[in-house]
């Protein structure tokens, strides 16, 4: 379906998440602007509230979307949105029929607007937040306000979305994001040169108290008086609580064979993955969370946290311990390490419940609610 006459329905997309270093929102984002550029029944603009990035946008967004950049701090933009209802969007993208905003916030617009809500992190996890993501509680709310209708990525994001803010059910649409397999098939030896190890625990994802990771190091500490060959690698942007996993990595008594690499690109993410014997992931509170589909891409074993919508999003295709439990974390360690009948179960598993999140059906569920709106 277009606009009358045929004319292709013209959708405004967030595209802030993939100018800056990359976390899952950013792959997610990137991934969901390709697959929305190839539809000839829509338009695309791809937006940007960001100084700093707004001469990058043009480059990073597949042919046939148009860049709208504001010269606007986003820090700015957001403290307007929380109480007045300017700069509308339009003033940079121009007219459109719908808006999609990506990552929690929302901007003005004369057009029906859709968010992206990824989790309650801020709301469920305060003291687990930095203070501008505290923020989004009042920019959603405001977005509400406004009309807006609210994407969640899973039945439990949009349950809490539901009882939080006290929405009828048909203001919260559940679309699962795609979910594929990394571009290029990584290089297993390259990703263990990069570890200077043959066999290595892989966490992935941005470093901060969320995802867990000094409770990580402590459970490794446990598996690696037994295994001495073992390494526990640490990939990802360093967020903030950087210091507590600093310090759990300076009082474990193998603190050399623990490894923080920071942020690192796509090419070495794959490689990464490919070398590595499993992939470790035990966040405390996640609304979807990709990485454990990376790694199922990559034919590598999962150990997940039984925490937020991550059991909805694996189902059986990884273990699953509970990640406060010191000892079961430790236990799943060893397990997912050295168990191979386990092992080879979850690579099965794995590969197919990657299947079960095409993007090409969630883009098409997503242009449903845009032709929907927009009517």
């Amino acid at each position: 379906m277009t606009r009358s006459g045929g004319t292709p329905l013209r959708v405004a997309v967030d595209a802030s998440p993939i100018v800056a270093e990359r976390s899952g929102v950013g792959h997610t984002t990137a991934a969901l602007v390709e697959h929305l550029a190839v539809r000839d029944d829509l338009e695309v603009s791809g937006y940007a509230i960001s100084r700093s990035g707004r001469d990058a946008l043009a480059g990073l967004l597949p042919p046939g979307v148009r860049a709208a950049t504001s010269p606007v701090p986003a820090r700015v933009a957001h403290r307007l949105w929380r109480h007045v209802e300017r700069p509308r969007i339009e003033t940079w993208t121009g007219p459109v029929d719908v808006v999609h905003a990506t990552n929690f916030v929302a901007p003005p617009a004369r057009a029906p607007v859709v968010v992206t809500v990824h989790d309650l992190a801020y709301a469920l996890l305060p003291e687990l937040c930095r203070p501008e993501t505290l923020e989004y509680d009042g920019l959603v709310r405001r977005a509400l306000r406004r009309g807006a209708t609210v994407h969640a990525v899973s039945d439990h994001v949009r349950a809490e979305i539901l009882e939080h803010y006290g929405l009828p059910e048909d203001r919260v649409v559940r679309v699962y994001l795609g979910v594929e397999a990394l571009e290029s098939a990584g290089d297993a030896a390259r990703g263990r040169a990069i570890v200077r190890s043959d066999r290595y625990v892989l966490a992935l994802s941005t470093v901060e108290p969320r995802k867990n990771h000094p409770a990580l190091v402590r459970a490794f500490d446990d598996v690696a008086r037994d295994d001495p060959e073992l390494v526990l690698v640490i990939a990802g942007g360093l967020g903030w609580g950087v210091d507590e996993l600093d310090r759990a990595v300076a009082a474990s008594p193998y603190t050399a064979r623990v490894r923080v690499l920071g942020y690192v690109s796509d090419t070495a993410r794959a490689d990464l993955l490919a070398g590595a014997t499993a992939l470790a992931y035990p966040s405390l509170y996640e609304g979807f969370g990709h990485p454990p589909f990376e790694a199922m891409g990559a034919g590598i074993p999962v150990l997940a946290a039984r925490a937020g919508s991550i059991p909805e999003a694996v189902g059986d295709a990884a273990l699953l311990v509970d990640p406060r439990d010191h000892d079961a974390l430790a236990a799943g360690l060893a397990r997912i390490t050295t168990d191979e009948t386990l092992r080879a179960e979850l690579r099965t598993r794995g590969a197919e419940q990657l299947r079960r999140y095409p993007w090409s059906g969630a883009v098409e569920e997503l242009v449903v609610l845009y032709r929907r709106l927009a009517a």
